[in-house]
Order: structure tokens, then sequence, then C-alpha cells
């Protein structure tokens, strides 16, 4: 085109090589906006490959991440149960501590008044009789002794 207007006549040629000229910047104008947007076009792409595999990535770590929240939870159900399987022992060991002190304490409540009763049955004063002037009731504590503190009737 360039060559066509030069070799035009010097009125039409000034106003064709303006024209030309515009066309020109114009077209360089077009051509950076055309690549710019395909380098955001390709940009876009590449973003998009990008999210893509990073979504994989966070699917896959998700899904470990899922996996490990699993298992750390099903430890700690599994800590909670024993957990309460000790502490239901520990409650039966209780009671059971509490039913040997009770009877502990009926076995010394036993052996405490067994011991008064033989404490009595040794304290029985000797008399000394009036008349005769012999001590009586040595021969009844030997008898009280060996009936255990039983009287007869």
């Amino acid at each position: 085109m360039d060559l066509e207007a030069i070799s035009l006549q010097p009125n039409v040629k000034a106003v064709l090589l303006a024209k030309l000229r515009e066309y020109k910047s114009d077209l360089n104008n077009l051509k950076s906006e055309h690549k710019r947007l395909a380098s955001a076009n390709s940009n876009q792409a590449a973003r998009d490959d990008l999210l893509e595999s990073g979504m994989a990535d966070a699917m896959s770590v998700s899904a470990n991440q899922r996996g490990r929240l699993m298992m750390s939870t099903e430890r700690l159900n599994e800590s909670s149960d024993r957990i309460k399987e000790s502490r239901r022992t520990m409650l039966e060991t209780e009671e059971l501590g509490v039913s040997i002190l009770q009877d502990l304490h009926q076995q010394r409540q036993s052996l405490l008044h067994a011991n008064d009763t033989v404490f009595l049955l040794l304290k029985v004063p000797y008399r000394l009789h009036l008349l005769t002037g012999k001590f009586e009731g040595k021969d009844e504590r030997k008898r009280l002794m060996r009936k255990g503190g039983r009287k007869n009737k």
C-alpha cells in the first residue's frame, strides 16, 4: 500500500499516507491488545491448570487429613472406653474395700465384747466367808472360765 500511495499524485498521496499511518497505528494497537488478551488467556489456562492440579493436591491432602482425623478419633474413643472401664473397676474395688472394712469393724466389735467378757470374768472377786474365814469364788471363776463365760440356768 505504501508503494501505491507514493506513486499517486501529491495531493492524494498526502491524504492516503496520513490514513495509512493511522491504519498502521490502529493495526499495531490491535496487535498489542491481541497479544495482551492472548497472554491473559494463556495465563488463565496456565492458572486453570495450576488450580486443577492444586485441587487434586488439595483433595489428596484433604483425604489424607480425613484419614488421620478418623484414626485420631478412633484412638480417642478407645482411650475413652479404657478410662470408663478403669473407672468401673475402681468403683467395684472401692465397694469391695468398704465391705471388707465393715466386716473388720464387726469382727473388732465381737473381739472387744469377748475381751470385755473375759476381763469381767477374771475380775470375779474373791469373797471371804465371814464364818469360815475361807475365800470363795476361786472355784466359781474356774468353772466360768471352762464354760467360756456361759452361766448355768
